[in-house]
């Protein structure tokens, strides 16, 4: 029998559909900035301009990705699709930081060979367009700051945006310091540590979305506990076959075998299933529960036994 809190179901959908406008602003926002860089790195001669244009047009892929996965997240489920597209938005989750790495590393590259030859630029365009940078992405950032905190899919599209915000910011200052200084140093040195910071956000987002993926059981919950809360109910002798996973950012599902000490009936059986939904959801964030009542039955009863 399965349990879910679906009163939130129409305050849920709004809350996609805000997040897939303010991704859709995000996405002209980038175009716009990808455009306006390309141009100008290609008239000034700047490496960095032309190498902050690739970043930003990787994230403009990177925002597309998630905005379709928002769309399609919302979309119901079928006989043939019986869980829907929920998976949509931490599959871009993991696409999302998988490409954040990529991306760092071939801004490494880059800064490493632009730290070997150093070039002299026109800084002026440079300093101009890296502002244009900054304010979009700033805007960007603002906008999808609130989810990114509750949804991994708006997470890595946010962290994506932040490094964008971080790399006009590194050419800014290496524009300024190359045009009163011809300080051409500077800045492939923030490229790499703007990349370094790219690698270790987006490795924590990718082996978060990897742990859904993988059907892993959260690193917030011990089965331990989950099995010792629910044997304390005086009708129950045993609880085995257990598995927990997460379906995406708003549902965790718990399966498992309970073994009774009494041959009791259905109307007995739904009164201790709706305690065990009460304890585990409060106690342990659990919205989905789906259990198998078994009495005198030959099975294992190790708590956990892989299929």
């Amino acid at each position: 029998m399965g349990h879910s809190h679906s009163n939130n179901h129409h305050h849920h959908h709004h809350h996609q559909d805000l997040r897939g406008r303010n991704l859709f602003i995000s996405i002209l926002l980038n175009i716009l900035i990808t455009v306006a860089q390309a141009v100008g790195g290609l008239i000034s001669g700047s490496l960095s301009l032309l190498s902050d244009a690739l970043h930003n047009f990787s994230d403009v892929l990177s925002l597309i990705v998630s905005y379709f996965a928002t769309v399609i997240a919302k979309k119901e489920a079928s006989v043939n699709k019986t869980f829907g597209y929920k998976r949509a938005e931490i599959i871009a989750a993991f696409v999302n930081s998988a490409t954040l790495i990529v991306v760092a590393i071939i801004l490494i590259k880059e800064a490493v060979e632009r730290f070997m030859e150093p070039q002299a630029i026109g800084s002026d365009l440079v300093i101009l367009l890296s502002l244009l940078g900054i304010l979009a992405n700033g805007f960007s950032v603002l906008l999808l700051k609130k989810d990114a905190n509750s949804n991994m899919n708006m997470k890595s599209a946010y962290l994506h945006l932040l490094t964008d915000m971080m790399a006009s910011v590194a050419v800014l200052v290496g524009g300024i310091l190359m045009k009163f200084y011809e300080a051409y140093w500077i800045d492939p040195l923030l490229t790499v540590l703007i990349a370094l910071y790219l690698i270790y956000m987006g490795y924590d987002l990718l082996r978060a979305s990897t742990r859904v993926l993988m059907l892993f059981t959260p690193d917030t919950i011990e089965v331990e506990k989950i099995v010792d809360t629910i044997s304390k109910i005086e009708e129950i002798k045993n609880v085995h076959h257990v598995h927990i996973w997460q379906l995406n950012e708003d549902e965790v599902h718990l399966e498992a075998h309970i073994d009774f000490d009494q041959d009791i009936n259905l109307s007995q059986f739904d009164i201790i299933l709706e305690r065990i939904e009460k304890d585990v959801y409060q106690k342990f964030g659990i919205n989905h529960v789906n259990i198998q009542p078994e009495y005198g039955k030959c099975d294992s009863k190790k708590v956990i036994v892989q299929d």
